[in-house]
């Protein structure tokens, strides 16, 4: 799409995947089972060890949360992108470019 981008910039909070740091914008790509996302089928608690996996993915949807509110205050605008979304590249591409040309998203 032609934005300048830095990957994993461990100055930042969370340590985001995407970075455009000329627009403050941030992009994390997140697998749906290991940060849950929300009515996905992909993100199914497995049927062993539910006690465990339930724990450390609520962890890890509780630290995103964290994450993404101190970039906000820091002045960063986030998306994210589900791995269910790269089904379809083309709405991908126009909600992320709708992303990086306006305001926030959550």
């Amino acid at each position: 799409m032609g934005y300048r981008y830095r990957l994993h910039d461990g100055r930042l909070p969370g340590k985001p995947d995407i970075v455009f740091h000329a627009r403050r914008k941030i992009v994390f790509v997140h697998g749906c089972f290991w940060h849950r996302h929300p009515n996905c089928p992909i993100a199914r608690l497995p049927k062993s060890h539910k006690a465990f996996w339930a724990s450390k993915l609520e962890g890890n949807r509780l630290r995103d949360g964290r994450v993404k509110a101190a970039l906000r205050r820091a002045g960063w605008s986030v998306a994210a992108v589900w791995e269910c979304q790269l089904a379809n590249l083309l709405k991908l591409e126009n909600r992320l470019r709708r992303f990086m040309e306006s305001g926030s998203e959550k």
